[in-house]
C-alpha cells in the first residue's frame, strides 16, 4: 500500500515537475520567438493644415492606431462574441474550445471550425507566415502563451484590432470606422462594430461593398452571438437585428493635384528632420503642413489649360510655387503640368532668370549702397563692355532714364551698365544674402544669363526681402511633426536673415508696383495689391523664340514664381509668348483662389515714403502778353495749360539773339509774371517743365515775344 502511494505521488511530483518544466521552457523559447519590434504596426502618417483639418495620407498600410480606450466596449465584445468567447479567462489557448472544434470536425467529417483565440491569431499575423506545418503551429502556441505573459487582455485586444485586415485597403479597426462609416471607432453604433466584427474571416465574401447580402448576414450572426454571451439584451439585439446597413464610403484617394507637395514632403522630412520615406510611411506621424488646399487645386487645373502655355505644341511646361510671406511656409506647388509622383520637381530646377534678377543682383543692391535712389538717372546706350555688348529688346535707347523706369521698362543696357558701376562682387553679396549662390563672373548676371541659373523656389524666397522688410526666411513645406503619442518632434525654423534694409526693400517695392501697374507686367487682371517682375530668355536663331518666361510677384500676403518653357529648348521646341503668359497665369491663381485681397502694401515704420513718378509733358500753348501796370511798368504774362501734377516745376527762361538766361520758375500752376521789361529790346520766352524727382528737365516749349494786351 505504502509503495503504491509513494508511486502516486512520485507520479504526481514527476507530472508537475515536467509540466513546470514544459511551462519553463515554453516561456524560455518565447524569447527567442517574440521580436517585440513586430508588434509595432506600420500605421499611415497624416497630413492636416495650419487649423488641423485633414488634408491625406501617406501609407505602406493604411491604418491608424487607436488606443482601446477610444473604443466602445459593445465593439470590443462584438470581437469577442465571434472571434474568442472565452477571451477573459484562458491564458493564450482556449483548451475547450479546440476540443470542441476537433468534435464538431470529426462529426462534419471536414473542418468547421476553428479553436484559434484572439492571441493566436495575432501571434499568427504578426509573427509567423502562412505556412501549414506542425512546427508553424507549435510556435503559434509558444508565442501565445508568453504574449499572454508579457501583455495585459486589453493591450492584447488593443493590438489585435488595430492590426487586423478589414478589406479595401482598410487596416485596423480606426481606418475600417472611417472607410465605411466616415467616423471615428468612438462613434461606433452597435450594429456598425457588429458589422466590422463581421469582415476580418473573410474581407472579400463579407465586404459590405462587395456582398452586401452576406456581409448582413454575418452581422446578424454576431448580432445573435453576442446576445447569447450577454453582451446584449434579447429586446436590444431585435432592435439592432432589424436596423439596415448604412455604409457612408470614405474611401481615401490619392489628389493628382498634390503629388508634388507630397514629395516636397517626403524630401523635408529626410533632410531636415532625418525621417526616411520608409518611415513615414509606417510611422503613424501628424504632419501639419502650410497647404491652402483651394489655391493648389486652382493651380493645378489652370496648368492643365493648354491656353495658358503658347508654345508650338501642346508640351510645354511649367511651375508654380507660392509662399507664405510671414512664415515661409509653401502654400501651394506645381513640379510641372503632368507631375507624377518622384518626377523632375521644376519648382526646384534651376533655369535662366532673365530680367527677374534685377531686382536682386542690380537694382536693391544699387539702393543699399547708397550711391542712387529710385529716380537717379541711369545711362542707356549700346555700349560694348569687351567682347560684350548688350542691348534693349526694344531697339530703343534714350541716352539716360531713371532707375524707376529701367526697372518698368526692363531695359537692358542701364542695367549692365549699372552692375558696371556696382561692381560683381557686391551684386554677388547681396545675391548670396537672399539665399542665391552663382558661380558666374559676368556682366550678363546683370539680365540672368547665368551658368547654372536659378529655381523658382529661390526666386520666390529672394523676393520674400521686399516683401517683409528686407529679409528672407528659409521655405518649409513642414510646419511641425508629431509622432504617433502626439509628440512635436520637430518644427520649421522662424530664423531670418536680412538680405536688404528696410528702406530699399520698401522702395523696390513700390517700383515693382509699378513694373505691375504700368511696365512689363501689365498683362492681365488683379484687383488686389501686387509687385512683381517678369523675364525672359530668347531662343538664339530663331525669330521671337523664347526659352524662358517668368513672373515673380508678391502680395502683402503671399509671394510667388511661375516659369514657363520646354524641358529641352531646341528649334522646334520653345515658346510662343513672352513674359506676359506667366503674369496673366499668376494673376488667374491668385483672382480665382480664396485668398484675401489687400488693396494696397502698408507702409513700414521708419521709412522714406517712395512718391510715384513724376512724369513731364510738352507744353504746346504758351501765351506771352505785354501790359503796363502803373508801378510795374512793362510787364510781361506768360501763361500755359499746366499738367494735373502739382509737384511739377516750370522753369522760365528769357531768349534773344545772343543769349538765353533763366528768368525764374514757379511750381504746380501755369502763369508767371516778368516785371520792367525793356519795350526798346523785347525778348522772346519759353518754358520748361522740371523734373525734381530725377534733376531733369523736360522739352522746352516754342519761344514766343511778348505782344501789347491792353489791362483796362
Amino acid at each position: 500500500m505504502k509503495k503504491k502511494l509513494f508511486l502516486s505521488f512520485f507520479v504526481i511530483v514527476g507530472s508537475f515537475v515536467l509540466g513546470l518544466c514544459g511551462y519553463l521552457l515554453i516561456i524560455y523559447a518565447g524569447d527567442y520567438v517574440i521580436d517585440d519590434k513586430k508588434l509595432v504596426m506600420n500605421s499611415a502618417t497624416k497630413l492636416v493644415d495650419e487649423d488641423g483639418h485633414f488634408i491625406t495620407k501617406l501609407y505602406y498600410e493604411n491604418r491608424d492606431i487607436v488606443p482601446i480606450k477610444d473604443i466602445p466596449e459593445y465593439v470590443q465584445q462584438a470581437f469577442i462574441a465571434v472571434e474568442d468567447t472565452r477571451f477573459y479567462k484562458h491564458h493564450g489557448i482556449d483548451v475547450q474550445a479546440i476540443g470542441r472544434a476537433i468534435y464538431k470536425d470529426i462529426v462534419a467529417g471536414g473542418k468547421v471550425e476553428g479553436g484559434s483565440t484572439i492571441t493566436q491569431q495575432l501571434a499568427k499575423n504578426v509573427f509567423l507566415t502562412n505556412e501549414k506545418t506542425f512546427l508553424r503551429k507549435t510556435k503559434e502556441l509558444i508565442i501565445s502563451i508568453n504574449l499572454e505573459e508579457e501583455y495585459s487582455k486589453q493591450e492584447l485586444l488593443e493590438m489585435y484590432l488595430n492590426q487586423i485586415y478589414f478589406g479595401h485597403g482598410a487596416y485596423g479597426i480606426q481606418s475600417a470606422s472611417k472607410f465605411y462609416f466616415n467616423k471615428n471607432v468612438s462613434d461606433l453604433t452597435v450594429e456598425e462594430g457588429a458589422l466590422l466584427a463581421a469582415i476580418p474571416k473573410a474581407p472579400s465574401t463579407y465586404s459590405p461593398i462587395l456582398n452586401p447580402e452576406k456581409s448582413k448576414q454575418r452581422r446578424d450572426l454576431v448580432i445573435n452571438l453576442m446576445e447569447k454571451k450577454g453582451f446584449l439584451q434579447p429586446e436590444e439585439a431585435v432592435r439592432t437585428l432589424g436596423k439596415t446597413v448604412a455604409l457612408d464610403i470614405h474611401e481615401v484617394e490619392r489628389d493628382p493635384s498634390l503629388l508634388t507637395y507630397i514629395d516636397m514632403v517626403f524630401e523635408e522630412a529626410k533632410t531636415r528632420f532625418n525621417l526616411s520615406n520608409e518611415e513615414l510611411l509606417r510611422g503613424g506621424y501628424t504632419i501639419t503642413v502650410p497647404l491652402q488646399l483651394e489655391i493648389q487645386k486652382t493651380a493645378y487645373e489652370l496648368f492643365k489649360d493648354q491656353n495658358n502655355f503658347p508654345g508650338v505644341d501642346d508640351q510645354v511646361e511649367g511651375a508654380f510655387v507660392l509662399l507664405d510671406n510671414d512664415t515661409g511656409g509653401v502654400l501651394a506647388s506645381i513640379g510641372g503640368r503632368n507631375y507624377v509622383s518622384r518626377g523632375l520637381n521644376r519648382v526646384l530646377v534651376k533655369r535662366q532668370p532673365g530680367s527677374t534678377i534685377k531686382p536682386l543682383a542690380v537694382y536693391g543692391p544699387a539702393l543699399e549702397e547708397d550711391e542712387f535712389d529710385p529716380y537717379s538717372m541711369l545711362v542707356d546706350k549700346k555700349l560694348s563692355y569687351g567682347e560684350y555688348e548688350p542691348s534693349n529688346i526694344s531697339g530703343i535707347y534714350k541716352g539716360k532714364i531713371s532707375m524707376y523706369d529701367a526697372l518698368i521698362e526692363s531695359a537692358n543696357a542701364p542695367a549692365v551698365w549699372m552692375l558696371d558701376r556696382l561692381g560683381i562682387d557686391t551684386a554677388k553679396k547681396y545675391l548670396t544674402k537672399a539665399g542665391i549662390t552663382i558661380p558666374d563672373q559676368g556682366l550678363s548676371i546683370a539680365l540672368g544669363g547665368l551658368k547654372e541659373g536659378i529655381s523658382p523656389l529661390a526666386m520666390a524666397k529672394a523676393y520674400r526681402a521686399f516683401a517683409r522688410e528686407g529679409k528672407v526666411i528659409e521655405p518649409h513645406v513642414i510646419s511641425k511633426i508629431e509622432n504617433r503619442d502626439g509628440k512635436v518632434i520637430g518644427e520649421a525654423s522662424t530664423h531670418e536673415t536680412e538680405a536688404f534694409s528696410k528702406q530699399t526693400a520698401w522702395y523696390m517695392t513700390r517700383m515693382l508696383e509699378g513694373v505691375v501697374d504700368n511696365g512689363t507686367a501689365r498683362a492681365g487682371s488683379y484687383s488686389g495689391a501686387l509687385a512683381g517682375k517678369t523675364g525672359t530668355t530668347n531662343l538664339p536663331g530663331v525669330e521671337n523664340g523664347i526659352k524662358d518666361a517668368w513672373f515673380v510677384g508678391f502680395t502683402p500676403s503671399v509671394v510667388g514664381t511661375i516659369w514657363m518653357g520646354y524641358d529641352r529648348t531646341d528649334t522646334t521646341h520653345y515658346l510662343k509668348g513672352g513674359s506676359s503668359s506667366p503674369t496673366k497665369l499668376f494673376k488667374k491663381i491668385l483672382d480665382h483662389s480664396e485668398l484675401k485681397k489687400a488693396t494696397a502694401f502698408s507702409t513700414p515704420k521708419d521709412v522714406e515714403e517712395l512718391e510715384p513718378p513724376i512724369r513731364l509733358s510738352e507744353i504746346d500753348d504758351v501765351k506771352a502778353n505785354l501790359t503796363f501796370k502803373p508801378l510795374g511798368l512793362f510787364t510781361v504774362s506768360l501763361n500755359w495749360t499746366p499738367s494735373e501734377d502739382e509737384r511739377i516745376e516750370y522753369r522760365i527762361y528769357e531768349e534773344n539773339s545772343k543769349t538765353v538766361k533763366y528768368v525764374g520758375s514757379v511750381r504746380g500752376t501755369g502763369g508767371y509774371e516778368i516785371e520792367n521789361v525793356n519795350i526798346f529790346s523785347m525778348p522772346s520766352y519759353f518754358v520748361v517743365p522740371y523734373n525734381s524727382q530725377t534733376k531733369e528737365e523736360g522739352t522746352h516749349s516754342k519761344s514766343v515775344k511778348p505782344t501789347f494786351f491792353s489791362n483796362k
